[in-house]
Parts: C-alpha cells; sequence; structure tokens
C-alpha cells in the first residue's frame, strides 16, 4: 500500500475515484508528515456493495465461531508484535504520549482476545419454555449484516477495534471511516485485520471527511447498522440520516463528567495526595481530549481552597511537549480549530467570572515544545457555577472547572446538571455514602475512588445526550446482532380455526 492509496475495498488497496488526497499534520510542530487518499461518496458506493456481497455470498457469516473467535486472537498477537510502530505513529497522528500509544495499543489487544473469548463461551441460543413437549421453541443471535463504522479522532485505534472486534465476532462485514484527522493507526489496524486472513470484502476502509464519506455511510441503503463516535452535533446527524432507512444506530457522543471530591476523601494526607492526582488525571490525560474527562470537579467546600490550591500547583508542573519526547507527561491538542476552541472557552470563563488558578495560555516554545505546535497549558478555572458555557459544554482541552457544595444532596444535584451523562467519579471515605452516591448518578460508568479504568467485559456508554447503546461488555457485541425466535412444532396437526 502506498501512502495515497488507503482505501480499502473488497481486499484492495486503492486511491480514492477522485485522486484527491490529504495532508496528515503532526500537531506537536503543525507540520504534514503523511498522506492519505481522500474519499467521497463513489469510494463508500464501493466500499458498502462489497461489504454487502461478502455478507450475502461470503464466508465470514457462517465461519465458525471458533475460527472468527482465532481470527480475532491473531490480530490481537500482531497488535503486539507491532506494538511500539504503532504507538509511534498513534502519538505523531493524535499528539498524545508515547507511553499512552503503548497503553491504547495494550487495550485494543484486550478488547480483540475479550470478544473472541466471548463469543466462543455463548451457547447455541436461549431456549424458550413453550409449555408443551411437542414445541421446540429457541431464540438465536444473527449478525445484523454490513455495518458503517466511524470512529473519531482523540482515541482513533481503540475506539476503531471497540466497533471491529465485536461486529467481526458477531460475522459482520463493515465498511469503516477513521476521522480525517487521525487515520494512520487505523490503517494500520486494517492491514493486520488482512495479515490474519479476513477474507476480502469483509473489513472496507474509506479514508475522507465526515460529509461526504460519514453522512453517505449513515444514509446508505444496504448499510445495516451505523455506530457513531464523536460529537453531540454530527452524532444528531448520523442518527437523522439513518432514520430514512430504519437501521440500527449506536452512538457515543461525549460528556461533561463530575469528578466529586467529598472533604472525607482528604481526611488524611495520603487521601490527600490520592485524590488530587487522580484529579489530575481525569482531567489532564491527553490533553483533556478524552470523551470521558473528569473536567468538572466538584469539591466540597470545607477542603475547596486547599484542594485547589494544590492542584493549581501540580497543574503548573506538567511536562508539556512532543509526545515522543522524553519526560513529556501531555502533548499537544490535535489541531488548530481544537486550540481555538479550548482558547475560547477559556476566555468565555474569564469574562463569566472564573478564576484562573492555573494555565489559560500558550506555554512558551522550547526544546519539546516546537514552535507552531497546538500547545495550550493544563488550565484550572476556579469559581465556576452552572451557567458558564465552559461548565455546561464539552470543551475536549486541558481545561478543569471547579464547583463547590456542602451537602451530599447537592454534591449529587450538581453532578447530574448536565445534558450529558456519560461518567463521573465519587471520592469518599464512607463506604455507605459511595454507594448511595453512584447509585443516584445518571451516568453510565461511576468510579469509585479512582477515575477513568475500563474493563472489555464492562459495558461503556452514557445516559442522556451521550449517546445511544453500548460499547463493550456482552452488550457491545449484542448492538451487532439481531435475535430470532426459531419455533419448531414436532407434532403439527389441524387447528380447525375454520369450519371449513
Amino acid at each position: 500500500m502506498s501512502g495515497q492509496q488507503t482505501i480499502h475495498v473488497g481486499g484492495k488497496w486503492q486511491a480514492a475515484a477522485s485522486g484527491a488526497t490529504r495532508e496528515i499534520i503532526d500537531p506537536a510542530d503543525a507540520k504534514p508528515f503523511a498522506v492519505v487518499a481522500e474519499g467521497g461518496a463513489a469510494d463508500v458506493d464501493a466500499a458498502v456493495a462489497a461489504a454487502r456481497a461478502a455478507f450475502d455470498s461470503g464466508e465470514w457469516p457462517r465461519t465458525p465461531v471458533a475460527e472468527r473467535a482465532a481470527l480475532l486472537r491473531r490480530v490481537g498477537e500482531l497488535l503486539q508484535r507491532d506494538r511500539e510502530e504503532i504507538a509511534l505513529l498513534e502519538s505523531r497522528d493524535a499528539g498524545k504520549t508515547l507511553e499512552e500509544g503503548r497503553v491504547d495499543v495494550d487495550c485494543v489487544s484486550d478488547a480483540f482476545r475479550y470478544f473472541a473469548d466471548l463469543v466462543v463461551g455463548e451457547g447455541a441460543g436461549r431456549v424458550v419454555d413453550a409449555g408443551s413437549p411437542d414445541i421446540h421453541s429457541v431464540v438465536v443471535y444473527e449478525p445484523v449484516g454490513v455495518c458503517a463504522l466511524i470512529a473519531p479522532w482523540n482515541y482513533p485505534l481503540l475506539q476503531a477495534s471497540w466497533k471491529i472486534a465485536p461486529a467481526l465476532a458477531a460475522g459482520n462485514t463493515f465498511v469503516l471511516k477513521p476521522s480525517e484527522i487521525t487515520p494512520l493507526t487505523t490503517v494500520a489496524l486494517v492491514e493486520l485485520l488482512v495479515e490474519a486472513g479476513l477474507p476480502a470484502g469483509v473489513a472496507n476502509l474509506v479514508t475522507g471527511a465526515g460529509d461526504p464519506v460519514g453522512a453517505r455511510m449513515s444514509e446508505h441503503p444496504d448499510v445495516d447498522l451505523v455506530s457513531f463516535t464523536g460529537g453531540l452535533a454530527s452524532g444528531t446527524k448520523v442518527m437523522q440520516a439513518a432514520a430514512v432507512t430504519v437501521k440500527k444506530v449506536a452512538l457515543e457522543l461525549g460528556g461533561k463528567n463530575p469528578n466529586v471530591v467529598f472533604a472525607d476523601a482528604c481526611a488524611t494526607e495520603e487521601g490527600f495526595d490520592t485524590a488530587v492526582d487522580q484529579a489530575l488525571n481525569a482531567a489532564f490525560i491527553h490533553s483533556g481530549q478524552v470523551c470521558s474527562a473528569g473536567s468538572r470537579l466538584i469539591v466540597e467546600e470545607s477542603v475547596r481552597e486547599r484542594f485547589v490550591a494544590e492542584l493549581a500547583r501540580r497543574a503548573a508542573k506538567i511536562r508539556l511537549g512532543r509526545g515522543t519526547a522524553d519526560g513529556v507527561e501531555c502533548g499537544p491538542l490535535v489541531s488548530a480549530q481544537q486550540l481555538a476552541k479550548t482558547e475560547m472557552y477559556v476566555a468565555s470563563a474569564l469574562e463569566e467570572g472564573a478564576v484562573l488558578r492555573a494555565g489559560g495560555s500558550r506555554p512558551e516554545p522550547s526544546d519539546v515544545r516546537p514552535e507552531g505546535g497546538y500547545f495550550y497549558a493544563p488550565t484550572v478555572l476556579d469559581q465556576c457555577h452552572r451557567e458558564m458555557r465552559v461548565v455546561r459544554e464539552e470543551v475536549f482541552g486541558p481545561v478543569l472547572t471547579v464547583e463547590t457544595f456542602r451537602t451530599e444532596d447537592e454534591a449529587v444535584a450538581l453532578a447530574n446538571d448536565t445534558e450529558y451523562g456519560l461518567a463521573g467519579g465519587v471520592w469518599t471515605a464512607d463506604a455507605g455514602r459511595a454507594r448511595r452516591v453512584a447509585g443516584r448518578l445518571r451516568h453510565g460508568t461511576v468510579w469509585i475512588n479512582d477515575f477513568h479504568p475500563y474493563l472489555p467485559q464492562a459495558e461503556w456508554g452514557g445516559f442522556g445526550k451521550s449517546g445511544v447503546g453500548r460499547e463493550l461488555g456482552p452488550s457491545g457485541l449484542a448492538e451487532y446482532r439481531e435475535a430470532k425466535h426459531i419455533y419448531q412444532n414436532l407434532d403439527p396437526r389441524p387447528v380447525r380455526w375454520f369450519a371449513g
């Protein structure tokens, strides 16, 4: 595959039908370092046709489960073989640190292994008791068909794998669109699927912009399911486009996630240090470009000043630079657009009365921060309130807002006061309070005395405008299946409903 042949259709790598290309920018220095094909609607149509043929007439949907699982495990092994190369590519493409890239590769391997184990461990179907020995009734689960998979730019490899692994495990074929900003590791993953022996036409890839590529995938009449991860506005358009053909839809649309810290969590020096450390991790991993980022710190008033002062001190010491440089803890934002968006939100917050405790500007260039890179200092905004845009809207940058509470009820009300509902954290030394608060939070994932870990065997997704459906876990596999009830009468006789 050449640099401009990043479209994969029916087992072949090719250029865009139009011949158009796109430069991929390194966010650390704003310079192009790769070229990919810029696909369009015609490329989508060809890819969907290949996926349709592979599903309707090909071998993959009818391949024994054990063989499908073996291929998924092989992909996990190949990812580990190429771990350093792929991690480096992810770091340059998305701006994250090299260590974050390595963690992503490991998590992707885990996802492929999990779904392989899940399908192998299943029974042949769910037997339904019809109340008669003469009736054999069973519910079986079959692949949904051709899947349109649309992945985001912040975790290109990881988010693509959360869709690809269950789609393949269930026996589907697919057309995949990575973000036009960060497509390179997704291209590498498709190459590994081919190397692992996936039949031609099962995995198809179209690189290009959301409009027209993602839009055409969402509306295409031969697509049976569309799975999208990204922003709310784009997700709404995907749902509207998919509604015309009444296809299945799975959406993961981000969040505005609370991290609630009760005073008793900070009663000891160890507890205080841990809660501050985890608040930094919650907000600033990958420069805050995480759908589950704990960007809203909601801290009990009695410990607010001490907590925020220490948080700001540590935030100011975060080593910011190119993700591949030694000692760097946080990389750049992914694009000039994301940098400008972050600056806009910080400016609006200050105009609305927030108090800047750390960051709030672009750092000076250095030996690890090339001039022109999309860097923004980790920012802590104190004395925030719900009416501020920066508190209500998803920034997707290294910006942490601070709100305070006095009672448990107030803490829960603040944490739930969002149109999203993806994830949240609760910090307390009181086990009863932890369970109570976790039970009252309207968020798809709740961490108690932790933030950010996920398990491939546990569902991921949100309430409210954080999306529809779930990824990972058994429900993540179910998204890519249709249930079919097979009712067999073992002793058929006339019913005599009609006298004639």
